[in-house]
């Protein structure tokens, strides 16, 4: 059974994280090819790091862009912020799940293909 179960909830609406936010979870990319499209917008306005984006050449570039783009429909249509006051004040990628798959080789060996995916978050923030 749970135990104070309203007042675990009611601490969670109260504390939670009121910033608009956007995830996009398994994407087929490694973090780390990610991370370097990441740097290039952290702390810029939001159309700075749309234009960014749009015309960055990385492979990365197009589910960032995607991602950045809900964040921005977030802010805008659950929590009447305005698109010119925006930045990024937070975005970072984690390891997702790794798919493995076998590689056949010389003599009946196998050698392990590791498929690496990745979670990217972009938070973003009013300007003051």
């Amino acid at each position: 059974m749970a135990t104070r179960s309203k007042m675990k909830s009611q601490y969670r609406k109260e504390n939670a994280d009121r910033r608009p936010h956007a995830t996009a979870k398994h994407i087929r990319i490694s973090s780390r090819k990610v991370k370097i499209v990441i740097d290039l917008i952290r702390g810029k306005s939001v159309e700075d790091a749309e234009a960014i984006l749009m015309y960055t050449p990385k492979a990365a570039s197009e589910p960032t862009l995607k991602v950045l783009r809900s964040a921005i429909a977030n802010a805008v249509n659950n929590l009447d912020m305005d698109k010119e006051t925006l930045y990024v004040a937070e975005c970072f990628v984690t390891a997702g799940p790794i798919m493995k798959r076998i590689m056949p080789r010389a003599q009946g060996r196998a050698y392990r293909i590791l498929k690496r995916t990745s979670h990217i978050t972009i938070v973003l923030k009013e300007e003051e």
